[in-house]
């Protein structure tokens, strides 16, 4: 029993530990110039556990790494599970066909495309797969999604992770500036605001550029740029199902070889996503309110989804050493560049020719 009560102490110490972190992050994604960068404490909670794994992890006592895996994995889930509580399925219907069907090609194509590219740059398909993921459907938090179905190790998640953050940050300041100079003018506001909810990487993102272009949403750009956002995040769910068939039958052996059919890994936490949804939509109804935000206790709920993300986002980032970066080399960076080239101009051209119709 005295065993026992120490490993749940120990257990308890690494998510104490993870938790201070994660209230850090919170106190710096709020001031102003993080904000300006649209840094949401997620990104910033993975910055300080690489900066704690690059400077003091080694002290560490190894009797509290169980505490910092239970953020990775069951804190992980439990947040994805409650991000369903930012969506309904009208966000759906207010939006339309058009978003629908330019989402729907932009996840299969990233996430094909991200496997054919990391198969000719020679990478493992654990980074190609994650790396694709996260810039197909909403940055870190799909990446995250994706961890638990992948069975990847933990800096290969960092590695994906980061790449979303830069090239979603470099979209969020380079779409306001191709609105304003007239060269998405071919797509008129409603395609605009498609185009960009439909290739940006993360929910912040999408909402730091669509309040750039638009910020009284009189055009209707903001709004309807973060409801097709919302459209692909909530499309995580069946990815992941779909993500863990795929793989069940290319197990691996010690040494990376093929060692027969896997277990299938069921992703409950996505079914529980879309139960979340589904609740929401009708406490929604229930309501009779127009918008997530005006359902009781939602915001509340929001904190906590994000504080449990933040959580398993620093955990992820305490397991990332420079050296680790180092092994993995510029490649993940060059699959990430390539896929955000489709990104701008696949999704420009796709949007331009294919809405027209859909309307």
């Amino acid at each position: 029993m005295i065993k026992l009560s120490e490993q749940k102490g120990n257990t308890l110490h690494g998510i104490l530990l993870i938790a201070l972190f994660s209230c850090a992050a919170f106190y710096i994604a709020e001031i102003p110039f993080v904000r300006s960068l649209s840094f949401s404490p997620l990104i910033v909670g993975i910055i300080l556990g690489m900066l704690y794994a690059n400077s003091l992890r080694n002290r560490l006592p190894e009797t509290w790494v169980p505490g910092i895996k239970f953020c990775t994995k069951q804190v992980l889930r439990a947040g994805i599970v409650l991000y369903g509580f930012r969506l309904t399925l009208n966000q759906v219907a207010a939006v339309g066909l058009p978003a629908v069907v330019i989402d729907v090609i932009i996840i299969t194509g990233t996430i094909f495309l991200g496997l054919w590219l990391g198969r000719l740059l020679k990478l493992d398909r654990d980074t190609s797969l994650m790396t694709a993921t996260g810039s197909a459907i909403c940055g870190a938090a799909a990446v995250l999604g994706a961890e638990p179905v992948v069975k990847c190790e933990s800096h290969k998640t960092a590695i994906a992770v980061s790449t979303v953050v830069i090239f979603g940050t470099i979209s969020m300041f380079l779409y306001p500036i191709l609105y304003r100079a007239g060269l998405l003018d071919a797509l008129g506001d409603t395609g605009a605001a498609i185009y960009t909810g439909s290739t940006l990487h993360e929910v912040a993102h999408v909402a730091g550029a669509g309040n750039a272009m638009d910020p009284t949403d009189s055009l209707g750009i903001a709004g309807t740029a973060t409801i097709t956002k919302m459209i692909r995040v909530m499309m995580l769910a069946p990815v992941l199902v779909v993500m863990s068939f795929a793989l069940a039958g290319r197990g691996k052996g010690a040494n990376g070889e093929k060692a027969g059919k896997s277990k299938i890994t069921i992703p409950w936490f996505a079914f529980g996503f879309i139960a979340v949804i589904c609740l929401n939509s009708l406490l929604q109804y229930l309501c009779g309110v127009e918008t997530v935000k005006e359902i009781p206790l939602n915001g509340t709920i929001e904190y906590v989804d994000t504080f449990l993300l933040t959580m398993a986002m620093t955990a992820l980032g305490t397991d990332t050493s420079v050296e680790k970066f180092r092994q993995a080399g510029a490649k993940p960076f060059v699959l990430a560049l390539l896929l955000y080239v489709w990104l701008v101009v696949g999704g420009y051209l796709l949007v331009k020719f294919l809405v027209p119709c859909l309307v």
